[in-house]
């Protein structure tokens, strides 16, 4: 498959131009990278529902089932540790969890030497479907990188973890 260039202006090009027309002592440059990281943003959130869609698996199901998958065997976390990997509060994550239990998905156990401890864990029906979501995920995300390269999957990858970064220096700046 051919990759297509970019060469006409875009829906964030010609809102700049806009603000340059309008505003012109405002540098709205920022919406070149923000503007088009939500855009995008939009996009992959849309396909990515599309997906889970046909597993019958929300977003917030699938950052749970996901991250007992990734635990490793016996695949199963705290609530806290599912709120620290999944960046949810606790009761986001209990809410969540009840849904799921009630799918079958995911069982409680309590720990057996400290009974106070309670592990969400998948079952075989949520591993079976978690593996099956996870291929189908990426797949389709592999689909969705196709008219990059690799070098530029690996320089927007870079490039993203530094936009991060700054992210983060900037809200430490502005709560300082």
């Amino acid at each position: 498959m051919a990759r297509r260039q970019v060469s006409h202006p875009d829906a964030v090009d010609l809102m700049l131009e806009q603000w340059r027309r309008e505003i012109p002592g405002v540098d709205a440059s920022p919406l070149a990278v923000f503007g088009r990281l939500h855009r995008a943003f939009d996009r992959y959130q849309h396909q990515l529902t599309r997906v889970l869609g046909r597993f019958d698996v929300s977003i917030s199901a699938f950052g749970i089932l996901t991250a007992l998958r990734r635990a490793g065997e016996p695949y199963r976390r705290t609530a806290g540790d599912l709120a620290d990997t999944t960046l949810l509060t606790t009761g986001g994550i209990t809410q969540r969890v009840d849904r799921l239990e009630a799918a079958g998905l995911v069982r409680r156990e309590r720990d057996l030497e400290d009974r106070r401890v309670v592990y969400i864990g998948l079952t075989p029906e949520g591993l079976a479907l978690t593996d099956k979501v996870v291929e189908a995920h990426f797949a389709n995300e592999r689909r969705m990188l196709a008219e990059l390269t690799q070098n530029e999957r690996a320089q927007l990858a870079k490039l993203l973890s530094k936009l991060e970064h700054s992210l983060e220096v900037s809200e430490l700046q502005a709560e300082g």
